[in-house]
């Protein structure tokens, strides 16, 4: 099925956000992306039309959605403040960029996962904690492993999550595991909750703090508002802004500002690597 999005759409660029890890692209230039139960292929074919692997009727009731599409982020990007240079040139590095709507229970584990991990590291963690307890989904012709549920993960060990890469963040797997079995964390009820509440509940699960309570709140349920603030966009913040946090002056739009300037930082690194 072919698809038009008008808007800013970039699928490498979304793929290199650090949003999300299980992004794949294959050697014709379509993109794979898996979220609970289901898996996507889209690949571009024209400047603003796109081929995708889905019913008419998955694209407008899940994916549209996934992929933020009711946002106009050109108009965001318009927003910007003009004195604001460092992010102005941010914007520009970034456009395409989307914040992804995502499993609120993968990206719970995911980045729990991430605390001082390499993107590879945490994808190589991410993939192997699927291929051992995930269950399988055929599609095209493929096999996928889809992310493990709270279920299929209640009786796993420490142990056993250390032996898929995950050291010291094991115990607090299995304290998120228990906590969403028992129902003591509702992540559908969570939807209902408003960002502070929000904030401070995902907190109550051993080993989130600040960064990865917004991260989930951002990449899980779009709360836009909250922007994280991690060693590089803390030294950005440092560098760029003399110490002022600029987030806040864009209100609900200052968790896309934070991805603007999250990729334009690691573009600029790999630029100067060579890579």
């Amino acid at each position: 099925m072919n698809v038009r999005i008008k808007d800013d759409f970039n699928l490498k660029k979304i793929a290199d956000s650090g949003q999300c890890f299980r992004v794949r692209c294959s050697d014709d230039g379509a993109y794979r992306f898996l979220c609970k139960n289901r898996v996507l292929s889209i690949r571009q074919t024209g400047i603003d039309t796109y081929d995708v692997s889905c019913s008419p009727e998955d694209w407008r009731d899940f994916w549209h959605d996934y992929f933020d599409l009711n946002r106009n982020y050109r108009y965001i990007r318009a927003s910007i403040d003009e004195s604001d240079s460092y992010l102005l040139a941010a914007a520009i590095s970034g456009t395409g960029i989307r914040i992804l709507r995502q499993d609120p229970w993968e990206i719970l584990l995911t980045f729990i996962i991430s605390q001082r991990k390499s993107i590879p590291a945490i994808q190589s963690g991410v993939e192997l904690l699927a291929q051992r307890y995930g269950s399988t989904l055929s599609a095209a012709g493929e096999t996928h492993w889809l992310f493990p549920t709270p279920d299929a993960l209640r009786s796993v060990s420490e142990e056993a999550f250390r032996q898929c890469g995950l050291g010291y963040r094991a115990p607090y797997i299995r304290d998120a595991v228990c906590k969403v079995c028992s129902g003591e964390i509702d992540l559908q009820a969570c939807y209902d909750y408003n960002d502070t509440l929000l904030f401070e509940h995902l907190k109550k699960i051993r080993g989130i703090g600040d960064k990865v309570a917004n991260c989930i709140c951002l990449f899980a349920y779009g709360r836009t508002a909250l922007a994280p603030v991690d060693t590089w966009i803390a030294r950005a913040i440092r560098e760029q802004y003399d110490g002022r946090n600029p987030f806040p002056g864009y209100a609900d739009t200052a968790g896309i500002m934070q991805q603007y300037i999250f990729y334009h930082i690691r573009e600029q690194k790999r630029k100067q690597s060579g890579r």
